[in-house]
């Protein structure tokens, strides 16, 4: 049974899953937000990583950036110089405040020194919209989102946030290839469980994990759906968010970006 509890910007299902029973029937979706909330929050009900124990990374991908067809800026550069032409009146959408597309965008405005106004959507897919008409000029979404969009031409696509270019968008060069180094950014999903759970049930779930995500098929449709597979032990899982933690909290305080009124 899936138990989607939504609120508080993915709060209160954080805090229900780290409270379920130790059983090992709660397998709770543990993602980038986990680690971004953890340094937009001054307060929490729960603690990201004492709470639970983490299982493994099921799923990685990059963002997109992508701008309005008729903003006169075919690449990163052109696009940076005409935004700084421009302070305070480009907008960018985004899902939501602290989520990974508008921290993307706080990031690579802070290296690139543009100032650009924040449009946060409850609902990504009106954001491209309006960004296919005009009213907004650009964002950075996870890639499966606008992907159809990109491939039909509504909208252009700028650079991936990838180490690599996306094997989905082969001819959109990565941020690091359009000049601004070090520029990565991975959107990530895994699975965790309550702390407490008995190390048995953990290390089945494990071994269920790496035999699903070695699937052939699962990695097509993975594929056609923009993420890649992305399998790791415990140990590795837990030493990526620590790091993912590390670095939010970072883009947090050089942004300024604020927790949204619960």
């Amino acid at each position: 049974m899936i138990d989607n509890r939504a609120g508080a910007g993915g709060i209160v299902g954080t805090e229900i899953a780290a409270r379920a029973p130790t059983d090992g029937h709660t397998i709770f979706t543990y993602g980038i937000n986990q680690a971004i909330t953890a340094g937009l929050q001054s307060k929490l009900p729960y603690d990201h990583l004492r709470d639970f124990s983490l299982i493994s990374l099921y799923a990685t991908m990059p963002n997109i950036l992508c701008v309005t067809p008729n903003l006169p800026a075919a690449n990163v550069g052109e696009f940076v110089k005409l935004a700084k032409a421009n302070p305070g009146k480009f907008k960018f959408a985004s899902s939501g405040v602290g989520a990974s597309p508008h921290l993307t965008m706080e990031f690579f405005k802070s290296v690139t020194g543009i100032d650009m106004i924040h449009v946060p959507y409850k609902n990504s897919s009106q954001g491209y919209i309006d960004t296919i008409t005009g009213q907004i000029q650009s964002f950075f979404f996870n890639l499966p989102g606008p992907l159809p969009h990109v491939k039909a031409g509504r909208l252009r696509a700028l650079a991936v946030t990838s180490a690599k270019r996306a094997e989905q968008v082969p001819n959109v060069p990565t941020i690091i290839e359009s000049g601004i180094p070090d520029f990565v950014v991975t959107v990530w999903q895994g699975y965790a469980v309550p702390r407490a759970t008995p190390q048995t049930y953990v290390s089945k779930i494990h071994a269920t994990m790496m035999k699903a995500l070695d699937d052939p098929e699962l990695h097509r449709r993975f594929f056609d759906n923009g993420v890649a597979a992305a399998p790791t032990t415990p140990e590795a899982f837990r030493k990526f968010v620590q790091a993912e933690t590390t670095r939010w909290k970072k883009v947090i305080d050089i942004s300024g970006a604020k927790a949204e009124q619960q």
